[in-house]
């Protein structure tokens, strides 16, 4: 499908861009040796290569592969060997699975308002503070808390974003999740990483994700004299197959969003009504961010973009304080676990009851790039929303 016709709009994710049967080379592997089973392989498993490369690619001491970001995120909580009804700061700006990976695991989700870039306000945290979890937004990596034991990343939406001192989001604190579902960076339809610089807690997360115990690659089953009971969270061979043939792309990805974005910042209408945000450095730039002077004008530019098939989104359908999982206190436990291990009182932390952040959630709009487009598609592209903008 041409640029002209699909009028600027992203017509597939990211990585998804660059999925190619003839690319394939890992999944053609794993289809030739008949197992897609990781601990049933012969010689080094397409799983463990994934994590040797991903570790090496983010610097990150141990990796584990999983099905979901979800489950990333339970198994860095429940690897910190929490009580049950333990607290979780999260922000209150994120996709519900945050709260969902908290509560799934007995913990309880403490809702922390953001700062004007929309991160976790962390001079909000008391300084008790245990577990908290940190979500790098629309690929802009957040500042990560000092001085808290269990600090956990959640980088489903920004794969290869670098922190200001140089990291990659994701290893800075005590674990760092990673998602490779069909809207993030890279895409293996489903799929997710968990990374942590700390041995025992890997070893605890490796144990846990494979019924308890760990499994010897090629001998079924194995298990440790002090096995505890764990659930079964083993990535296949045929993902991690695609998620390899993904990686290869990650830096021509990046590279291309960057250049997609240098040339939107250099030539999108200066209107002091409607600012698109700057970016740091080390973001990743998956897309273009507005945040207008009214909401009435957000909702202006929002129908003028999809009238002329340009993608966009706003941002409040991650305003936690308002799902119900967390304004009725939902479980589908008879009892209402983990809610009944939760302190009486509001599990909210803010100065205003989050009006600024909902004020600023309703200005917000956002515009994905496409780092597959050529550099004269890129220039159209850029041209094509500069000249929707301006009639706004």
């Amino acid at each position: 499908m041409t640029l002209h016709n699909r009028l600027g709009q992203r017509f597939l994710p990211y990585g998804a861009n660059y999925l190619d049967w003839h690319d394939m080379h890992e999944l053609r592997e794993a289809i030739g040796h008949g197992v897609l089973f990781r601990y049933q392989t012969e010689d080094e498993s397409l799983a463990s290569r994934l994590e040797r490369r991903v570790a090496q690619r983010l610097g990150a001491a141990h990796v584990l592969a999983v099905h979901n970001c979800t489950e990333a995120l339970r198994l860095a909580l429940i690897s910190s060997r929490p009580r049950t009804g333990a607290l979780v700061h999260i922000p209150a700006v994120t996709f519900v699975a945050v709260a969902g990976a908290v509560l799934s695991s007995g913990l309880i989700p403490v809702l922390v308002d953001v700062d004007e870039s929309l991160a976790l306000d962390a001079t909000l945290l008391p300084p008790d503070t245990e577990r908290v979890i940190v979500a790098h937004m629309e690929g802009a990596a957040a500042p990560v808390p000092q001085g808290i034991p269990y600090v956990v990343e959640d980088c489903a939406q920004a794969l290869g974003a670098l922190l200001p001192d140089g990291r990659h989001v994701g290893t800075a604190g005590y674990a760092g999740t990673f998602s490779f579902h069909h809207n993030k960076v890279l895409t293996s339809g489903e799929g997710g990483l968990l990374v942590t610089g700390d041995p025992a807690a890997w070893a605890t997360m490796r144990d846990y994700h494979d019924h308890g115990s760990a499994r010897v690659p090629g001998r079924y089953p194995t298990w440790n004299p002090d096995a505890h009971y764990g659930e079964n969270l083993v990535t296949s061979e045929g993902v991690a197959a695609v998620q390899l043939q993904q990686f290869r792309h990650l830096d021509e990805l990046l590279d291309g969003l960057e250049r997609h974005h240098e040339l939107a910042m250099g030539a999108l209408p200066a209107r002091t009504d409607l600012q698109v945000l700057p970016r740091a450095a080390g973001d990743v730039k998956i897309s273009l961010r507005f945040r207008c002077e009214s909401r009435e004008l957000r909702d202006a530019a929002v129908a003028a973009l999809t009238a002329h098939g340009i993608a966009n989104w706003t941002l409040g359908k991650y305003l936690l304080p308002e799902h119900p999982v967390l304004t009725g206190r939902r479980s589908l436990y008879a009892d209402g676990f983990p809610w009944t291990l939760a302190p009486d009182g509001p599990l909210a932390l803010s100065r205003d009851g989050f009006a600024r952040t909902r004020d600023l959630l309703g200005r917000t709009l956002c515009v994905p790039l496409s780092p597959e487009l050529s550099e004269q598609d890129r220039i159209l592209a850029v041209k094509t929303l500069r000249q929707v903008l301006e009639t706004v």
